[in-house]
C-alpha cells in the first residue's frame, strides 16, 4: 500500500518536475514524510521551516504588511510561503502549511485553524493575491494530531494538483491522436 508521499514522488518523478515546501506549524514533518520514500532525491529539493512570522517574509518572501495586518494564520499568507518556497529552492511545484496547532490560539485565530497550500509551474494555479491554490481548514484533535492532519491535506492537495494536470494532458494527447489540433 502506497502513502500520500509515495504517491506525490513517484508521479513528480514520473513527470520530471521537483517540489519544495515551507512548513511553519508543521515544523518539518511534511519533508520528514516525503524524504522517508525511497528514491525521494530524484524530486524533493528541500524545505523551509520559518516557524518565526518574521522569517516568512525574510526566507520566503511573504509580504510584510500582510503578516502584520493578518498574522501568519491567513490563507493569502501560506500562498505566497509556497510561491516563495518554490522560488527560492527552484522547484516546479512549492508546498506550504500554516496554522495553529495549539495548545493556545494566535493571531485571534483558534486552535486547528490551517491553511495548506500549492504553487505549481503553470499559470492557472497563481491567482492576483500573489499565491496559489489554498485550502482552509478546521482541524479537531490535539497538537500532533493537527499537525499530522495538516501533513496529510498538503499532500492530498498536491496530489490532486497533478491528478487534475495529468487529466488535461492526457485530453489534449488523445484529442491529437484523434486527429484533432
Amino acid at each position: 500500500m502506497s502513502s500520500p508521499a509515495a504517491d506525490v514522488v513517484r508521479l513528480l518523478t514520473v513527470r520530471g518536475e521537483t517540489l519544495a515546501v515551507a512548513e511553519s506549524l508543521t515544523g518539518g514533518l511534511v519533508a520528514a514524510d516525503i524524504t522517508t520514500v525511497p528514491g525521494a532525491s530524484k524530486a524533493f529539493r528541500g524545505s523551509v521551516t520559518a516557524y518565526a512570522t518574521e522569517l516568512k517574509h525574510q526566507l520566503l518572501g511573504v509580504d510584510a504588511s500582510l503578516l502584520a495586518q493578518r498574522g501568519a494564520v491567513d490563507p493569502q499568507v501560506a500562498a505566497q510561503m509556497a510561491v516563495g518556497v518554490r522560488k527560492a529552492l527552484g522547484a516546479d511545484w512549492g508546498l506550504a502549511t500554516t496554522g495553529v496547532a495549539g495548545p493556545e490560539p494566535q493571531d485571534g485565530k483558534p486552535v486547528g485553524t490551517v491553511f495548506v497550500a500549492v504553487a505549481g509551474p503553470r499559470g492557472r494555479d497563481c491567482d492576483s493575491a500573489g499565491g496559489g491554490k489554498v485550502e482552509a481548514l478546521r482541524l479537531n484533535g490535539d497538537r500532533a494530531e493537527i499537525r499530522m492532519e495538516s501533513v496529510r491535506s498538503v499532500l492530498a492537495l498536491l496530489l490532486k494538483e497533478l491528478a487534475g494536470e495529468q487529466t488535461g494532458n492526457q485530453l489534449a494527447q488523445d484529442t491529437e491522436q484523434n486527429g484533432g489540433f
